[in-house]
Formats: structure tokens, sequence, C-alpha cells
């Protein structure tokens, strides 16, 4: 099948503006807590952790040393990451029959979503699966499209390195398997290339797998605990929020994709797949940006029915808006101390959680400075979440705690602790340890962003009541 040619240079420029706009921005308003947790779980490398696999915290260690211990140091790569996206997305377009305009479309309507622009801006798991999504996706329409199974080996390949960085991939090759099976073709499910495909992803995938049994499966206590937590107010969101992934016009073209996916036999399997995601997501209590990748691959199908018809000049004053939009939500345009006083903070959760980390580890720091030196010695902080461990690690503070997802791995605290700054763990958990606990500090962002840091009490607790290590499991939690 002749493919129309590569509209490689409004690609590249697309590509590497954004790159440019998301380093120049990167370090306006500070550390993400993911990004500080990863910094933390960089310094104990391992296959896998309880909440996650490796990668992220893996492309944290290598961004560290390679570019050094700072802030733009983890923009690096996410910002590399959303400029594949882009180059992903445009091979996707091309194959899926899209010319050149159709195929600049979709590059400057990837790139300015936002979701694009958060997982370009901030180093999260989100940052790296969005291009593991996408690529399967294009290897899939090759394989489907063009009836050369050969390429469900590319396919396995990528779904099984995708396991190192979120298991969500699963359903994605759930989506398909039902698509194919509901829709056709149905002979692609005898094929041995596929089932080869299937096999490399489950060999690549092992040593992930082996770490999840040989721990007692985890990532499935985790998920079980956030569906738990945040299942319903995330059952309510999925619908509105497919339009805000990356802004209602790439939804509404996205609608026209789904509509031209499902026209083609060849890949109507692909359009069944968006539902069959939709409705594990929505069953299971996940969260609403799982189907993020999906939505890309129908936006990038929506372009080539753009082109088709004619309307591209109206699309592209339409994505202008639509970026214009998300870029003011998704980026760090705003000044921080103007930031309060609009919704930004509301409805982009990276922004609202990048601010105060400093005045925290200050107000931390300011309590332990006021111990008298025999007891500053043998003090520790317990902290209630991984935001809060990081950011005080990263401030040098030493024997920082957290019961917090793995972070609970790397304690117990000595029982030397006699002492102990307590922030974010509640009173029944700081009562169970110590005697005594007074109010010492309230943390302020000194910008009027009410995050979860924002008028934070900090206690400090004396007189240990009995050995850490029988407490310890008690302080476990994941969220």
């Amino acid at each position: 099948m002749e493919r129309p040619p590569l509209a490689w240079r409004s690609t590249a420029v697309v590509a590497a503006s954004l790159v440019a706009v998301l380093l120049l921005l990167g370090e306006r308003y500070g550390y993400h807590r993911d990004e500080l947790y990863f910094r933390v779980l960089s310094e104990h490398p391992a296959w896998g952790y309880v909440d996650q696999p490796p990668l992220t915290p893996l492309i944290a260690r290598l961004s560290i040393a390679l570019f050094g211990d700072t802030l733009f140091a983890l923009k690096v790569f996410p910002a590399l990451a959303a400029a594949l996206l882009v180059a992903l997305a445009t091979l996707v377009t091309r194959e899926l029959g899209g010319g050149r305009v159709a195929q600049a479309v979709a590059a400057l309507g990837v790139a300015t979503g936002a979701y694009t622009l958060v997982a370009g801006h901030s180093m999260l798991t989100l940052s790296f699966d969005l291009p593991f999504w996408v690529a399967a996706g294009l290897f899939a329409v090759k394989a489907l499209r063009r009836e050369d199974p050969r390429w469900w080996l590319a396919f396995g390949v990528v779904t099984g390195l995708a396991t190192y960085n979120k298991l969500l991939i699963a359903m994605l090759v759930l989506g398909i398997a039902a698509g194919l099976l509901l829709a056709g073709p149905r002979r692609v499910l005898a094929s041995p290339w596929l089932w080869a495909g299937a096999a490399v992803a489950l060999v690549l995938a092992v040593p992930n797998l082996l770490y999840q049994a040989t721990h007692g499966w985890p990532q499935l206590t985790m998920a079980a605990a956030l569906s738990e937590g945040e299942g319903d107010e995330q059952r309510l969101l999925f619908v509105p929020m497919q339009f805000g992934l990356f802004g209602p016009v790439v939804a509404v073209i996205a609608g026209f994709g789904w509509w031209r996916l499902w026209k083609d036999r060849r890949v109507r399997a692909i359009a069944v797949a968006f539902p069959v995601a939709a409705v594990l997501t929505v069953l299971s209590g996940g969260r609403f940006d799982y189907t993020g990748g999906l939505v890309l691959l129908l936006f990038t199908a929506g372009c080539v029915s753009v082109e088709a018809a004619g309307r591209v000049r109206a699309a592209v004053a339409a994505l202008a808006l639509n970026g214009l939009l998300c870029a003011t939500i998704a980026l760090p345009l705003l000044p921080v101390d103007r930031l309060a006083a609009t919704p930004v903070p509301e409805v982009n959760e990276v922004a609202r959680e990048s601010v105060g980390w400093p005045e925290f580890a200050a107000a931390v720091r300011g309590i332990l400075d006021s111990l008298p030196p025999e007891e500053r010695g043998r003090a520790i902080v317990l902290t209630g979440s991984y935001g809060e461990q990081g950011a005080l690690a990263r401030a040098g503070i030493p024997r920082v705690y957290s019961g917090q997802n793995q972070l609970h791995q790397y304690g117990p605290p000595p029982d030397t602790g006699t002492v102990a700054v307590a922030v974010n763990i509640g009173r029944r958990r700081m009562y169970r340890q110590y005697t005594t606990c007074e109010q010492r500090a309230v943390v302020d962002n000194r910008v009027g962003v009410d995050n979860e840091l924002q008028g934070m009490p900090v206690f400090l607790c004396r007189g240990l009541k009995g050995p850490w290590r029988a407490a310890w499991p008690f302080y476990q939690h994941y969220s």
C-alpha cells in the first residue's frame, strides 16, 4: 500500500518548538510532588516498587547523572518524550492515509493538547506512557491496514517495554483484542505473527511480572486503594474529562476519527478499543486519563477526515484557540503570585502541587534548628506523603520517614528518635508513638495557592512510647 509523503519539516518544527517552550518554562514554579518522589526512588534502583514499575525512577536517575541534581534536569526527558509523541502521532496519521496537511494538523493538535503539555512539562509516569501507547497504536495500524502481520512483533516489543513504566498498557492490548474478536478481522487472531508478538511482550515483561508475583502483587493493592479512595469521583469525571484531556477541539476531531476507523473494516478493532478501555476504566474506578493514548489515536484518524473534507483552515484556527486555552491551564505561564486568583489550580493538579515546597522545608528546618543540641542530633521527621518526604530530602534534612507507598519500605525510624517533627500523619499516628505533640508551625506558601501544603500544621512530638519496629506497620498506607 502506497503511503503519502511524510511531512517531516512541519513535524520537526512543531516538535522542536514544543521542546524549546517546555524547557524554557520548566523551572518557573518548582518541583511537582511526583518529581520529588522519583528523585528519592532514583536513589534506590530496583526491578519495581509497590506503586509502579521501575522505568520513570530510572529515567530520573539518568537525568540527574547527566544534567545534575536540579529541577531542570528532571524536565529534559519529559520534553523529549513529548516531541517523540508528536512524531509518532504524525506517523499514525500518515499510516491512516493522511497527507502532509493532515500530518501537520495532527502535529499541531497533539503538541498543544493539555495532557501533552502537562506530561512534557513535568516528569510523570504519564510523560512516557503516552508515547508507548501511540507507538503501540502505530504498529497495530501498520499490521491491520497493510495486512502485514509481521508488525505484531513490533507491537509486542513496545507493549512489553511499556510494562516497565505502567501496567496500564494491558488495557490497550485488551481493547484491541476485544475489537478483533467483536468487529474483526477475526482471521488476524489465527496469525502466528500475532501470537509471536504476544510471546515477545510476555518475555519482555517477565522481570516486571516476577517482581509483582514475588512481592504479593503490590500494584493490585495500590489500584484497589486508589479505587476505594477516588473511584466514585473518577467515574463522575470520566466523560467530561475526555473533552478536557487534550482540549475540546481535539476531542471533537477524535470523535470524527472514531467514525473513520469504524468505517474501515481493516482497523475497526481500534475504534472498538476505546469504548472497551473506557468501560474497564469506569468499572475499576481508574483515573479518567487512562484512555489518553487512545484519544490521541482517534484524533490522528480525525485529522485525515479534516483533510479529506477540506476543513483544514477551520481546524487549524480552532486548534490554535484550543492550544491557547490548554497552554494557559497546563503550563506555568502565569506568575506564581497571580496563580491563586485564577481557576488554574483547581483544574491543574501539577501546577497546584508545584508550589510551596521550599516554605514547607523551611518550616520543618526551623523547628529542628530550635531544638537543644542533644535533641537535634537524634530527632527524626515523620511525613504523611511522598512529596513531603521528597521535599525534605531535597533540602538536605536527614532522618525523614514516611509510610506512604514505597517509602514505607525504607523504614522504620531508629528507636533513638525520641523526638520527632510530624507533618500530615494524623493525631492517631502521632499519639501511637509519642506521649506529647504540640503544634509549632503552620506552612504558608506565601502566594495563597490552596494546595495540600497550605495551612498544614507542623508538630513537635516527644516521649517515645515503644520500639518503632513494632509500630511501623501501622504507618503504611497507599494513595
